[in-house]
């Protein structure tokens, strides 16, 4: 069957923690920089629909097409692995300077795919800068950066607070998608399965550390008000470590201390049905 049932799936995301952790570091930034500039043409696609038609939601409904390809392409996305490299570190099989410096390498590769992708973007609308972008895109983008940084900088140490609260709602979504394309075999199956929880975060406009390695600077090119120590301070800083703590505590860890007791236990209290029955709810 396609179905893979969650006692299995954590079972999974420690193995793919070790093995996220073992990747030598050319790879991390490769894939790393992959990611980002697939989430950057991801957030341009669903900000080009919600312009075009007026409606966030279609944005939302075609923003994970990004998440999508990277699931697929088996890439590295650091807010990903925030859920996946702890559980290998608690179960023995990373050491954390070992998880840390994957998460360094990865986010390293992530911005410059993102921010590379946004010099791209900025080419190609404004006619290589010599030209204004006629389609309102550019314009969107740029009020989006000052509102993910300015609009929270009007509220101090509260707009920081709510920047780290929209990043743990996103990335224990983000997480779960990760989670959910773990559940089936096939391309269909992971594809959808990671689908339903990137559009829910995207459509409430949580904070998302890698979308806004894209964004923001792109805003600054297409003319924000933000600076790049507005970026950081407001956004970039805050919104990573809200992201940690969404994916490793409220996915990850969760997930693994419900099922790893499951797998624990002696066979006799774990029979065939009660580890199919999660499947079913």
């Amino acid at each position: 069957m396609d179905y893979v049932p969650p006692l299995e799936v954590v079972s999974n995301m420690v193995g793919a923690g070790s093995s996220k952790g073992a990747l030598p570091v050319k790879d991390l930034l490769i894939r790393g920089f992959l990611s980002g500039a697939l989430l950057g043409f991801a957030t341009s696609l669903a900000i080009t629909a919600t312009v075009q038609t007026g409606v966030p939601l279609v944005g939302a409904l075609v923003f994970p097409v990004g998440f999508a390809m990277i699931v697929v392409l088996g890439l590295e996305l650091a807010t990903g692995s925030f859920a996946l490299l702890p559980l290998a570190y608690t179960d023995g099989k990373l050491s954390l300077t070992r998880m840390l410096a994957n998460f360094g390498w990865v986010l390293l590769g992530n911005l410059i795919g993102s921010v590379v992708y946004a010099l791209l973007l900025y080419g190609a609308l404004t006619m290589s800068g010599h030209a204004n972008d006629a389609s309102g895109i550019a314009a969107k983008i740029a009020a989006i950066a000052d509102a993910k940084t300015l609009g929270y900088a009007k509220f101090g140490g509260f707009g920081i607070l709510t920047a780290v609260v929209k990043a743990i709602l996103c990335n224990w979504l983000v997480c779960l998608g990760v989670v959910m394309a773990m559940t089936s075999k096939s391309t269909i199956g992971k594809i959808v399965g990671a689908w339903l929880p990137i559009f829910t975060f995207f459509a409430q406009g949580f904070e998302h550390s890698i979308v806004n390695m894209f964004v923001i600077p792109a805003g600054m090119l297409f003319g924000a008000k933000a600076t790049i120590i507005d970026w950081w301070i407001w956004n970039q800083i805050p919104v990573t470590i809200g992201n940690f703590i969404g994916g490793s505590v409220f996915t990850g860890f969760a997930l693994y201390l419900t099922y790893n007791q499951k797998k624990e236990a002696s066979p006799a209290a774990v029979t065939p049905s009660a580890i199919a029955e999660p499947g079913r709810v």
